[in-house]
């Protein structure tokens, strides 16, 4: 299994993330979470999964000096991109409010992006799911913002939150992707990484 490849690796998760600290503890992995801050600023010609290759590379940079020849680097971006152009988290809640009716009633991509740093390599991948939410009212919109607080996430949801429930007509994709990390390919690529 996957913890016996990589018992000679050390996995280094740099996110704050709750859920994505969650999704790579299901892989049954040993990993320490390590944060830097990093100021996510990218060129405004960049689209879609352009953006987040970017800035999940830009958020291994900060670790590159420091390294073991061991170590496995794993730094994430996600954003909903809609209407031709990125939303990324809401600034408060009235910015979450005006994200969602933006959002209701058509359909977006999240894209996220996972890069993996080694002293050897470096890859990025990215993983794209279209989401289609209802008509949203007003009334509904407001209770999950008030109740759910959705301010730390890209689109100010979480699909795996009332809004998801009642909101997500159809997916077409990776569902954990949504929630804001592809377990699947992370899987892929540490799988593949043991084995260098």
């Amino acid at each position: 299994m996957l913890s016996e490849k990589l018992k000679n690796h050390h996995i280094i998760l740099a996110s704050a993330s709750p859920r994505r600290q969650e999704l790579l503890q299901s892989l049954n992995v040993d990993f320490e979470v390590r944060i830097k801050p990093v100021n996510e600023v990218y060129q405004p010609e960049l689209k879609r999964e352009e953006i987040t290759n970017y800035l999940a590379a830009l958020k291994a940079k900060v670790f590159k000096n420091e390294l073991n020849a061991n170590d496995i680097l794993i730094t994430s971006d996600t954003i909903v991109w809609h209407n031709n152009a990125a939303i990324e988290k809401p600034v408060d809640e009235e910015d979450a409010k005006r994200m969602l009716k933006n959002l209701s009633n058509s359909s977006h991509e999240v894209i996220t992006s996972v890069c993996f740093t080694s002293i050897k390599e470096q890859k990025t991948l990215h993983c794209i799911t279209k989401v289609y939410f209802k008509a949203l009212t007003n009334q509904e919109i407001n209770y999950y913002v008030t109740n759910y607080k959705p301010l730390d996430k890209a689109g100010a949801y979480g699909i795996q939150e009332w809004i998801g429930y009642i909101g997500v007509e159809k997916i077409e994709g990776s569902y954990l992707n949504v929630v804001g990390f592809p377990l699947h390919l992370v899987y892929e690529t540490l799988n593949n990484m043991a084995t260098i």
